[in-house]
């Protein structure tokens, strides 16, 4: 099952108590779905930290890939907001899918206190 993506400013906004998992490549961001049934993920890719456009997509076609390849690990009652980071350029698939695994499942093991 494919998710779908956070669109509205006002999604991607983060709570006090929501777990946080870091990585060299992204920091990623959970907290609870704004739609339970439908569980979305969002990626913030700025023009400060990837001047050109080609960069910019080079990250996103990453970023989602990796969340295609660990869609199971993902909860289906957290919506997720994916922060890249510069050093995305250099990583491979697979250094990125292992690094996507690691967060995920270090999230899982979090709670949210809601």
């Amino acid at each position: 099952m494919k998710r779908n993506t956070i669109k509205n400013h006002s999604d991607f906004l983060a709570g006090e108590n929501d777990p946080i998992a870091r990585c060299a490549y992204f920091l990623v961001r959970a907290k609870p779905a704004k739609y339970p049934d439908d569980a979305r993920y969002g990626l913030i890719v700025t023009k400060k930290t990837f001047k050109h456009a080609v960069d910019r997509n080079r990250a996103k076609r990453l970023t989602r890939d990796w969340i295609a390849y660990n869609e199971k690990m993902l909860r289906s009652d957290w919506d997720y907001i994916f922060v890249i980071r510069r050093d995305i350029l250099n990583a491979d698939r697979e250094s990125g899918r292992d690094a996507m695994r690691k967060a995920l499942h270090y999230l899982k093991k979090q709670e949210i206190n809601a």
